[in-house]
């Protein structure tokens, strides 16, 4: 093989090994992973303020593997409520390295105590209730998405 032929072929190579690696990812699906494993979620995003308002109110189901990722622009404060939400949700808190920082278990329907985050919280994963303590999630554990940036601690793009 002549030398500028491996010089094209390099940069062939390098931009399928970036295709596969993304192809983990999509803004639908969402992994987490921790010392219990791995599990996969279809979520929705909730990107936007109206987004992040609405959530999962007014659903009487969500599907086992299924749940809402809430994307905020910057890490910060964050803090919930479930008015006009009909089934109990976990919320697992993440910080903009997708490490998970805070869970709350089992949050009740239709209460309206705020139920703190913390600080630092870029992204909130909001699953059924009684699924972050039957797999195991905790801190320290991470989040997979592409609204996660290449800093991430489990990144779509290595």
């Amino acid at each position: 093989m002549r030398n500028w032929q491996k010089l094209l072929i390099i940069p062939l190579l390098l931009a399928i090994c970036s295709q596969q690696a993304l192809a983990e990812c999509s803004l639908d699906r969402l992994d987490l992973r921790g010392p219990w494993g791995s599990a996969r979620f279809s979520v929705e995003l909730a990107d936007d303020p109206g987004e992040r308002a609405q959530g999962l109110m007014f659903r009487d189901h969500l599907p086992r593997s299924a749940g809402m990722l809430f994307v905020y622009e910057k890490a910060g404060p964050v803090s919930f409520w479930m008015k006009n939400t009909r089934i109990p949700l976990d919320m697992i808190f993440a910080d903009q390295r997708g490490v998970v920082t805070r869970v709350h278990s089992s949050a009740i329907p239709g209460d309206l105590t705020p139920i703190d985050g913390g600080d630092g919280v870029l992204v909130v994963l909001e699953v059924n209730g009684g699924l972050a303590e039957a797999l195991g999630i905790s801190a320290g554990d991470e989040l997979r998405h592409p609204a996660l940036g290449p800093e991430a601690a489990w990144s779509c793009v290595r």
